[in-house]
């Protein structure tokens, strides 16, 4: 095992070992300062994050608002209390060790009110932010008003070039590193473009010195680093990533590992059932309404949209020479192909009787509860995305003229249900391609929950 050399970043020397942030309850202060006080950099959520009353217990959030618009700023509001309760906890927590970063998804709701919000009201208590889920061009400026180093997510050199071309070129004393996210392993959202295939992943190695060589003919020095994320289990398998002159200096995100610690925020239940999966259990899929890929635990939450997906019909309102059956709903009318007659009826027999139309012109097929649960949480829509597929609602136009599409999912429903005591199987649970390896991991023996001073310790000696 290569010795782990501590390197420059966010202003210190530290461990180059990162906690990943990920959005709703992933990661928190607490969480976070436990990392920063091995050495390493913690990293909390700015996605809708915890705050607190007055006796230490953590406020739900609620909304009085009656357009999505009043909800929508409500929950600038929370996130912000939150971020600022988060940076506070994780500070105390690092005793002064390490380095605090607020993980951010810049196609969140509000993404930059709110990291305006919390780094005002967190001052000198967040050194780095991370930030994702999109191109963050305002990074870089938000980031160097307040003195605050930036590393940009990326999955590809080209996403750098172009963000450095249009907007990091402007804002180099704050430029932290890049974040080199692989969109075939990483848990949770993924950058996978229309030119990659999901089913046939790159070699990280190619793929991160690509991102290399576009830094340095940006003119960064190989000591800005490239923090390595997604697929990162043990560092035993990276071995020659360390210390090599062609990568530069290199450091290491750890996602999906550290949920099961003790200082993670995620339930008991959640952590119980990480241990047990095994290879396969996590399915890459493009259900978000943020029109990512994302990787989650295949569970019943997941079947219901494959179901609706895989069952659907095309069809169009004018008959044609392959639409040429005419189907009936009500008074209304779809052609259909007649080869899909059956798989319609079938549904219907089956109780999915209820019929909806999605933007791309097919009918998809729901029971009644189902039908309800989308028209309950359309309502409900506290813009948490800025362009939500489901709810057809953006943060710069309002409700848009667009169909909703019923193949997705309210996002923000199903993660802060998560993270505050709901059943694992009515949602969605993200977790990244290595987590089977919890089965084998001889820190987790016996359903053994480690601390994250134990899990770090682990990680230094390449285990």
């Amino acid at each position: 095992m290569k010795v782990l050399n501590p390197i420059m970043m966010s202003g210190k020397k530290v461990l180059p070992l990162v906690e990943g942030g990920k959005g709703i309850n992933g990661s928190d202060g607490k969480s976070a300062g436990a990392w920063a006080r091995e050495g390493g950099i913690g990293t909390f959520s700015g996605i809708s994050p915890d705050f607190y009353d007055e006796n230490g217990n953590v406020v739900k959030e609620t909304y009085e608002g009656k357009s999505r618009l009043e909800k929508h700023k409500e929950m600038i509001a929370q996130a912000i209390r939150g971020g600022i309760a988060q940076a506070k906890i994780a500070h105390q927590e690092s005793q002064g060790n390490g380095r605090i970063h607020i993980n951010m998804l810049w196609e969140s709701g509000g993404a930059e009110e709110i990291l305006h919000g919390v780094l005002d009201g967190a001052k000198k208590l967040v050194h780095g932010v991370t930030c994702g889920a999109g191109l963050p061009y305002k990074l870089g400026e938000i980031a160097s008003k307040y003195e605050v180093y930036y590393y940009p997510i990326v999955s590809s050199a080209r996403a750098f070039q172009i963000l450095w071309k249009r907007a990091y070129s402007n804002f180099v004393d704050f430029f932290g590193g890049i974040v080199y996210e692989d969109p075939w392993l990483a848990g949770g959202h993924n950058g996978l473009t229309n030119a990659e295939d999901p089913k046939r992943p790159e070699d990280p190695y190619e793929r991160i010195l690509k991102v290399r060589k576009a830094m340095e003919k940006a003119g960064l020095s190989k000591d800005v680093p490239i923090i390595i994320a997604g697929g990162v289990w043990a560092l035993k398998d990276w071995q020659d990533y360390i210390d090599n002159e062609e990568l530069g200096n290199v450091a290491f995100q750890f996602g999906t590992r550290p949920m099961v610690t003790k200082e993670s925020p995620v339930s008991e239940a959640f952590k119980k059932l990480l241990l047990t999966l095994k290879k396969g259990d996590v399915i890459l899929q493009k259900f978000s309404p943020t029109g990512f890929f994302s990787s989650a635990i295949k569970n019943s939450f997941l079947e219901k949209l494959i179901r609706r997906t895989e069952e659907q019909v095309p069809f169009a309102k004018e008959k044609s020479d392959e639409l040429d059956y005419e189907f009936k709903d009500g008074s209304k009318s779809y052609f259909i192909k007649s080869s899909d007659y059956q798989k319609a009826e079938s549904q219907i027999r089956n109780g999915y009787n209820i019929i909806q139309t999605t933007p791309d012109n097919t009918l998809v097929f729901l029971n009644q509860q189902e039908a309800d649960g989308i028209k309950e949480d359309r309502k409900n829509c506290v813009g948490c995305i800025s362009a939500c597929s489901f709810s057809s609602w953006t943060q710069y136009e309002g409700l848009t003229m667009k169909s909703p599409d019923p193949r997705s999912f309210c996002i923000h429903k199903t993660l802060y249900d998560l993270g505050h005591g709901g059943r694992l199987e009515d949602n969605l649970l993200f977790a990244g391609h290595q987590v089977y390896n919890f089965a084998d991991d001889p820190l987790y023996k016996n359903g053994h929950i480690p601390t994250v001073k134990e899990l770090v310790a682990k990680i230094k000696l390449g285990l």
